[in-house]
């Protein structure tokens, strides 16, 4: 079977020292299993602290002739030669994660903040901002102007790490939110159940789509049990590893499964660490064809989408 999609694939190094590159921007073409590194995110204003901090390049998605990339709390946009066409910054933007475009705006993930955020692209503006808010397993909506001083606190309850958007709402996700939520314009109820620790959480074929982060698995639970899946995300062996012992945080392992996209009908694409991108073959059940971009177990992948342009 050939394969003529490209993707762009994000990064970050886990436990990476200030001075190393952090994380980048890959294109990967899956017909030759050629890499190349287009962007090399090493910056010397990095938060050092925590997990992935400030470290690295996270969610993107395109829109037109601009491809939007963000890292933990700026937006960029930059042209399909990646020349840098605006950078935008937000004080309730913090340790973003994915972003998702729809009727020309960029919903990001506040994970800091438990928020989702909006970016009118025409405008060039932070416009809008929804703070999910808990009480036991209920949740609540609360807008508020992301340019004002109402908004959240600097929490992290939920850790919210997925966003899509459609016409019927916004979906989000997070390690400790319980499953996929929908607030439908008016209120946030539960969409599915999810295990603890999952990603990129998103609606698709009649059911639910996600990294199984903890069970290395990518995931399909359909609303009719027999259409279920599970990929074993792929393997490198213990001895091919590197980068083990330069890993002080104690938090990069293999087989992070992390970032995901719909490649085709049956065709989805999902990134692990170290830095592989597997094709899951729906169809077959089977995993299609892997490419490797890094052996280094503290380089992972974050972001995944397909690249629309030549």
């Amino acid at each position: 079977m050939i394969f003529t999609v490209i993707l762009a694939a994000s990064s970050v190094v886990r436990g990476s020292r200030q001075g190393d590159s952090h994380g980048g921007v890959y294109l990967i073409d899956i017909a030759r299993r050629c890499v190349e590194q287009r962007l090399d995110w090493n910056r010397t204003d990095i938060d050092w602290h925590g997990r992935g901090g400030d470290r690295g390049l996270r969610g993107m998605a395109t829109h037109e002739d601009t491809l939007f990339i963000a890292a933990s709390d700026e937006l960029f946009a930059c042209d399909p030669g990646f020349r840098l066409r605006g950078v935008w910054k937000n004080p309730y933007l913090k340790h973003c994660h994915e972003i998702c475009v729809y009727r020309d705006q960029v919903f990001l993930c506040s994970t800091g903040f438990d928020s989702i955020l909006a970016f009118d692209i025409a405008a060039s503006l932070f416009h809008w901002g929804l703070h999910v808010e808990t009480d036991g397993f209920q949740f609540r909506a609360r807008r508020f102007d992301p340019n004002g001083d109402d908004g959240p606190l600097l929490l992290n309850k939920l850790h919210l790490n997925s966003v899509l958007a459609n016409d019927h709402g916004l979906y989000l996700a997070g390690l400790k939110s319980g499953g996929l939520l929908l607030f439908n314009g008016r209120r946030i109820a539960m969409s599915a159940t999810l295990p603890a620790g999952a990603h990129n959480a998103r609606p698709w074929a009649e059911g639910v789509l996600f990294n199984d982060t903890r069970a290395n698995r990518v995931r399909f639970a359909g609303r009719n049990p027999a259409d279920d899946r599970a990929f074993d995300v792929p393997a490198l062996p213990r001895a091919a590893l590197t980068g083990t012992a330069m890993d002080t945080s104690g938090l990069a392992r293999a087989r992070f499964a992390r970032g995901l996209c719909v490649v085709g009908n049956q065709l989805i694409a999902g990134g692990c660490s170290p830095s592989t991108v597997a094709l899951y073959d729906f169809a077959s059940g089977q995993i299609a064809l892997t490419v490797i971009l890094s052996t280094d177990v503290r380089n992972a992948i974050h972001g995944l989408v397909v690249w629309p342009w030549k």
